[in-house]
């Protein structure tokens, strides 16, 4: 469905409900199924995509203007339907369901809430999407997401094949990317397809239940149990049992323990043996951190684990209650249960919170980002440096 506007995909006005995760990028660079947001737009509209978001991530995710520009909410996941709705837009018009903007044609940004309340050039978009609001929406939209994903990605398309060695069921819902290693792995497809990225490694003894997603570079380690909806976001490394939940990239879970409805972000480690839970003891729907709102709020679910913002680590024996929000460049250790949220910079565990130095938390983000061959830039120093500094207030709070 090419299209030949400009696209630019602009941070909505529930940005701030998706903190911590929206802390070190725009809205669209969030993964749920296979690939990011951003990444789903540019399949179906066969053209690239660049973002309009927070000043301070401009540099690493700048905007690209030009003299057409088909402004697209970066918090909707995209399909047919709703693309060809976006596509048809003329100039001046704005498309939108509800209190939700869903995509304008225009010039230059405007402000979402104006375009809202003006009625003139305005249409009404009068079927349901999925729109990524609240960070527990990536792992409740995960199954959904992963078949459209795998339905797209392998169309026209040959799976490499599966050696003998490994246990199969549901083998036609099953694509293997060129360079994937995998031996003596049980895997069940009849519960959900599996897509396995280039350069995959399943390790001996792994059992795999779909639908899940391993992006590329990704590894799953011995006896590792992994139910679905479960994405592994490129160069992660996960071992024990995960159940329904969504690693951004570049994060380990690399021994046992128990993840279940979970986002984890970018750079993050969960040292052995890490548990969270997921059911409160009552059954009782999970409350939750809300940044835009500085205070907890229902989620609605049952279950809800565990959120992680980019280059937190916890370490060995690690206990996180249901529903733990933790922010960017926390460092969690200690017995006993932690909180259930955790701001950013902070150092400690369940007997209290210190500061967790700027420059010192630059430095192991500087050598763990080295390990995979990628420099932290001046544009990432900088991110991590405003995150540090609009996040005091909380350590101040929740350490005093």
């Amino acid at each position: 469905m090419p299209v030949k506007s400009n696209i630019i995909l602009f941070d909505d006005n529930f940005r701030d409900n998706l903190l911590p995760l929206t802390f070190t990028r725009p809205v669209a660079e969030l993964r749920v199924g296979i690939t990011t947001l951003k990444q789903k737009w540019e399949r179906i509209s066969e053209t690239m995509c660049s973002y309009h978001t927070q000043p301070y991530l401009a540099s690493k995710y700048p905007e690209i203007l030009r003299k057409n520009n088909l402004f697209i909410n970066g918090g909707i996941i995209p399909d047919d339907q709703i693309a060809k709705h976006i596509f048809a837009l003329k100039e001046g018009q704005v498309l939108k369901n509800d209190d939700t903007l869903i995509a304008y044609y225009g010039n230059s940004y405007q402000d979402p809430s104006q375009l809202l309340e003006a009625g003139k050039n305005a249409v009404h978009y009068p079927e349901s999407f999925l729109h990524i609001k609240h960070p527990w929406d990536i792992f409740t939209y995960n199954e959904k997401v992963i078949h459209d994903d795998f339905r797209r990605l392998t169309a026209g398309r040959k799976s490499q094949n599966l050696s003998n060695t490994n246990k199969i069921l549901g083998r036609e819902y099953i694509f293997v990317e060129e360079g994937a290693s995998l031996e003596y792995a049980t895997i069940n497809a009849t519960t959900g397809p599996v897509y396995i990225g280039s350069d995959v490694e399943i390790m001996e003894g792994a059992v795999i239940r779909g639908p899940l997603a391993m992006c590329d570079h990704s590894v799953l380690k011995m006896g590792a149990k992994v139910y679905g909806a479960t994405t592994l976001g490129p160069y992660c490394k996960v071992g024990g049992e995960v159940h329904n939940s969504v690693f951004t990239g570049y994060s380990n879970k690399a021994h046992d323990g128990y993840l279940g409805d979970a986002v984890i972000g970018e750079w993050c480690n969960l040292g052995a043996d890490t548990n969270n839970s997921n059911l409160k003891n009552n059954y009782d729907k999970v409350k939750v951190w809300d940044y835009s709102r500085n205070r907890f709020v229902n989620t609605g679910l049952q279950f809800c684990g565990l959120i992680m913002g980019d280059h937190s680590k916890c370490a060995i024996n690690t206990m996180f209650n249901t529903g733990t929000v933790v922010g960017v460049s926390a460092n969690i250790f200690g017995a006993g249960f932690p909180r259930n949220f955790i701001p950013s910079f902070s150092w400690g565990g369940s007997a209290g919170y210190i500061v967790y130095k700027i420059n010192k938390a630059l430095e192991t983000a500087e050598i763990v980002m080295a390990r995979r061959n990628i420099e932290l830039s001046d544009a990432d120093r900088q991110i991590l440096t405003h995150v540090y500094q609009v996040t005091e207030n909380y350590r101040k709070y929740w350490s005093a």
